[in-house]
């Protein structure tokens, strides 16, 4: 007979399977994967002229694989790649009480740290997969649209492909850092709530009010604060020489939220009443 082992209980092999066969991850994987598609048909139907003044990433969309690439994060970034990570981490241990079925995983008997320690790093992983998962496919969808250039930068020059994918490296690893923040509430939340729906839309909803605050000017220098101010400082990157200190500042921010909101999450989670 095998003796218990706590470190045999609840392998990420098998919570990484459960999270996959859910239908929600196969939704926002589909939804990820087919938007390029989308955009480059898109692109395709409409190519009139674009509104007069200051030249954004949609003007050089169509210069490349890269700048395409580019575009499809830009235009993600704030919302749809926010809502994929806070449905992976925030669905995470609130569809179990949901289901009513946390008790039981706690009864195997599998301790709550390395419960959650588990759970964590399976939704991690799929929301690196998600965020990476666009920026890819928009090269292979811009490649077959757009063929492969050097990337057009909105404020005129270029960049050669082997800079670029280079600088492109960064800028998904940026943007991964930056929705930790929105992975930590997502995580806190589930761990606090049997609602799903609750833990998802809360950490969507930091983000709307976060975005809403940053865009009072009043609060001056304190905006910096704000979890979202440094989302997009990844197109710091695309310029002739990278600029690293909003970069810098934003991976701070979003790190520093991040532990206190996950530490917070495994505090609160330890001395939690399970009753479903």
């Amino acid at each position: 007979m095998t003796a218990y082992d706590v470190r045999r209980t609840l392998p990420l092999r098998v919570e990484a399977v459960r999270q996959f066969r859910r239908r929600r991850t196969l939704v926002t994987f589909g939804i990820l994967l087919v938007l390029p598609w989308v955009l480059v048909a898109a692109f395709k139907i409409d190519s009139g002229d674009r509104p007069d003044g200051a030249p954004g990433l949609v003007d050089v969309a169509t210069a490349g694989a890269l700048n395409f690439a580019l575009f499809a994060l830009f235009i993600s970034t704030g919302f749809l790649l926010v809502v994929a990570v806070a449905l992976f981490c925030g669905d995470t241990v609130a569809s179990e009480a949901g289901w009513s079925s946390l008790r039981y995983l706690l009864a195997a008997p599998v301790p709550r740290a390395r419960l959650l320690r588990q759970k964590l790093i399976v939704a991690l992983s799929y929301a690196v997969l998600a965020v990476v998962s666009l920026p890819l496919m928009s090269l292979i969808a811009g490649t077959a649209g757009f063929g492969w250039d050097d990337v057009e930068l909105p404020t005129g020059g270029t960049v050669p492909v082997s800079t670029a994918l280079g600088r492109m490296a960064i800028i998904i690893g940026y943007a991964l850092v930056s929705q930790l923040v929105v992975a930590a509430l997502a995580f806190l939340l589930s761990v606090t709530t049997d609602s799903p729906l609750g833990a998802v839309g809360g950490a969507v909803g930091l983000v709307i009010v976060s975005n809403i605050l940053d865009a009072v000017i009043a609060l001056g220098s304190w905006r910096e604060f704000l979890p979202t101010h440094w989302m997009y400082s990844w197109m710091d990157a695309l310029q002739p020489e990278i600029q690293w200190t909003g970069m810098a500042k934003g991976s701070a921010i979003s790190i520093a939220y991040a532990v206190v909101l996950l530490a917070v999450a495994f505090r609160s989670f330890r001395g939690r009443d399970i009753v479903s």
